[in-house]
């Protein structure tokens, strides 16, 4: 080929693509075009360049967007003519350094089934090796500590890899070709037991013995991708009872982890859609419906008709199901509300009172990042918390921002960093309610502030001034950065639009438990006219007194006595409600006195308030062990065959206000009349439907808006979310929530970051 008929180009490819094979796979690519050239990574993305005849060239370039690894993605590619520099091969250069960092770091996955084949082969040199990894798979973000994404900055630079790792690691052909995380039993990371006092115990097969102490009844603590999990045999009920109070975990939901597919069908039904989820390279937590009868113990999900289950995502976790167990509960490493462990010597400490056993190794993780979970809703996947598998790949959004930190919500924490047109939301944190989690939160925050290389502009946090992540906001504005403070549920509904690439004024229904209001008090049964800079309360369920604040929430009782005595007066307690058999007359008396007093009874409009109110009033629950256990108790007993409601009604002052009292009245009918509580519930929910559609309509009307968003933690209820979508749609409006990013208090911080963006 002549000199003068040789072209080159350059091409800057972001998106996910260091660390996920790109590199090799661009190097096959060009020699199959013949074309010469060289590719690196750098902190600003991947760097080709390519030389050829125009019409090699000119194929490449077409080519390359299709037929990429399985975790590459690409967000965008700019190219440019170059100069020809008489190349005569194509090369994988070392990575190089830059002044920007806008690279995306692939999250965690699940082991493949190249490696889960290797894995079982007696014939591979990694037969039954527990850290079997390559391009396509394992740990990511958990174990980078900078970018670029080479082994030096990852918690492998202490493992010297040995000749034939490293000779699969130099070579473009290999699939472990720049495989980070690549060892072998050789050179890699190893797996011990441990006693309860954290002392080594000496046998052949770690693996093997821990399955042995799982079948005697055994509590472990399993160090995994993102941190500890404790783990019980799933059908041996006092053994999940144990850890039930060990962990002090009374009655949330467990999640526990199969071998296969097969083996769920065991004791839990498996639609399409979560058949897709569960065999996904996340591999998250999916919420399936139980089978009757359950074969698994009722102690692991009781009082509930679904089931979180996942598939095993590391070697370690298929070679201890591997030794026969229908399924392992796997809960995270942590006493409630703390965070979960990481380090073998904090998990020695902190677990010790909990795990009999410790399955551990030397492999160090950065930063802990539990489960994801997800269920499938409405036609759509819906996260509930995003986490292991996801984070940190960011929620593309409509059009470029400024540097933004925002802080989340109190329960459920997550933080935003927002690039351009990028939001990057961080893994789960918890519940900022002690100062384990919040030193978690600080950690996080300057971790994915030094990966991304964002310095923020500007911080966001909610109003509510007790918040531990408004405190930080408030201490990092002394520093002289700007501050931004976000009404909650304003937060929430710009979340969803935010998610779903739409601007503009729209009605948002925001409906959770709690959440601090503009005027003090506590909002969450709320229809906003709302947009990224600003919101109007166009209606929200009349104020209620919570006798007792918090306590209310612990105990939804007081909440059902609060609503009966709004509707009923004194005369309540002549009402023949089961509640009444069960609470001692002198509490209900109590209660009264401090509505009529005014002490101690902060005013809330909340939805979830409500759900808790008329759960307590049919018996389900009076009181609970777990955020929003009332409600979802009354969602799981509702009659599917049920289609009838109760009437409602509003009054124009303050926008629109929903009065409870025909909703109270008909629930409290229908108990006397001995109507069972699964109907009562079902009914119910059908009111709440109908109402929030009746009141979109008003609202239209009112407004020439036709878009409603729903956000807010009570749309984790799937009776709500699928019949509001549906009646809405219905009328002709068109309906907006959440898939990417969590409904409930894990997502706000993305409407925190968005708003105050706007506000800049």
């Amino acid at each position: 080929m002549k000199s003068d008929e040789i072209v080159a180009r350059k091409l800057t490819v972001n998106g996910i693509v260091q660390g996920v094979g790109f590199r090799p796979h661009i190097y096959q690519l060009a020699h199959s075009h013949q074309v010469m050239g060289e590719i690196a990574n750098t902190s600003s993305g991947v760097f080709i360049h390519v030389e050829g005849s125009p019409k090699n060239i000119d194929r490449f370039c077409r080519s390359l967007p299709s037929g990429l690894p399985p975790l590459a993605q690409i967000t965008d590619i700019v190219e440019t003519q170059d100069t020809v520099r008489g190349l005569d091969d194509f090369s994988i250069l070392p990575s190089t350094a830059g002044l920007m960092r806008s690279t995306l770091i692939s999250p965690d996955v699940s082991v493949c089934d190249d490696c889960l084949k290797e894995l079982f082969d007696p014939a591979d040199r990694r037969f039954r090796y527990p850290f079997i990894n390559c391009t396509n798979c394992g740990p990511r973000y958990t174990i980078i500590d900078d970018i670029p994404y080479d082994r030096c900055n990852t918690s492998m630079k202490n493992f010297i890899m040995c000749g034939p790792c490293q000779s699969e690691y130099d070579d473009p052909r290999n699939r472990r070709f720049h495989a980070q995380p690549n060892a072998c039993s050789a050179c890699g990371p190893r797996v011990a037991l441990h006693g309860p006092d954290g002392g080594l115990i000496s046998c052949e097969n770690p693996i093997e013995q821990a399955a042995r102490y799982l079948k005697q009844g055994k509590i472990l603590a399993i160090k995994g991708l993102g941190g500890f999990h404790l783990s019980v045999d799933a059908l041996n009920t006092p053994a999940v009872e144990r850890l039930r109070r060990r962990k002090h975990r009374e009655e949330k939901p467990l999640a526990v982890m199969s071998m296969n597919l097969e083996t769920i069908l065991d004791f839990a039904r498996i639609a399409s859609e979560e058949k897709a989820l569960l065999t996904s390279f996340r591999c998250p937590i999916v919420l399936l419906n139980k089978k009757k009868p359950f074969l698994l113990s009722d102690a692991v999900s009781p009082r509930n008709v679904t089931i979180g289950v996942m598939l095993p995502y590391t070697p370690l976790h298929y070679l201890l199901l591997n030794q026969g167990f229908t399924a392992l509960v796997m809960t995270s490493g942590n006493m409630s509300e703390e965070p979960i462990a990481i380090d073998n010597d904090d998990a020695f400490a902190r677990l010790s009172g909990m795990a009999d056993y410790f399955l551990v190794h030397d492999r160090r993780i950065y930063l802990r990042s539990d489960d994801s979970l997800v269920r499938h809703v409405a036609d759509s996947d819906r996260l509930i918390r995003r986490s292991r598998g996801v984070v940190p790949v960011p929620v593309f959004l409509r059009r470029p921002l400024p540097p933004v930190l925002a802080c989340g919500a109190e329960l459920k924490n997550t933080v935003c960093l927002t690039s351009g047109n990028r939001a990057f939301l961080s893994q789960h944190i918890g519940d900022l309610e002690n100062s384990a989690t919040y030193d978690f939160f600080c950690m996080t925050i300057e971790h994915i502030k030094r990966i991304l290389d964002i310095t923020p502009q500007v911080l966001a946090c909610d109003m509510h001034p007790d918040y531990l992540s408004t405190r930080y906001a408030l201490e990092q504005q002394l520093s002289g950065i700007n501050l931004v403070q976000v009404q909650h549920h304003h937060a929430h509904i710009v979340s969803c639009m935010a998610e779903n690439r739409i601007d503009g004024k729209l009605i948002g229904i925001a409906f959770d438990g709690t959440g601090y209001g503009a005027d003090g008090t506590l909002w969450g049964g709320e229809f906003l006219i709302a947009d990224e800079t600003s919101f109007g309360r166009a209606a929200h369920l009349a104020y209620i007194p919570m006798p007792g604040g918090a306590a209310a929430i612990r105990e939804p009782w007081r909440m059902a006595a609060s609503y009966l005595f709004m509707v009923f007066g004194e005369k309540m307690l002549d009402i023949d409600l089961p509640m009444f058999r069960k609470i001692d007359a002198k509490k209900l008396i109590f209660v009264q006195d401090m509505i009529v007093k005014g002490v101690n009874c902060p005013r809330t409009s909340s939805m979830g308030r409500l759900c808790d109110a008329v759960a307590a009033m049919i018996g389900i629950r009076y009181t609970v062990a777990y955020e929003g256990q009332a409600a979802l108790e009354l969602e799981m007993m509702a009659d599917d065959g049920e289609s009838g409601s109760y009437p409602f009604e509003w009054v124009s002052e303050d926008g629109y206000q929903i009065l409870p009292h025909q909703i109270i009245q008909g629930v409290v009918c229908d108990i006397e009349k001995h109507v069972s509580p699964a109907v009562i519930s079902a009914r119910f929910h059908q009111t709440i439907i109908r109402m929030a559609t009746a009141l979109c309509r008003v609202i239209r009307q009112d407004s020439s808006l036709n878009r409603v968003a729903l956000s807010g933690g009570v749309f984790q209820n799937a009776i709500l979310l699928k019949g509001l979508i549906r009646e809405l749609s219905a009328d002709r409006f068109e309906v907006f929530s959440h898939s990417l990013v969590p409904t409930n208090d894990g997502g706000i911080s993305l409407g925190q970051a968005v708003c105050a963006a706007y506000e800049l």
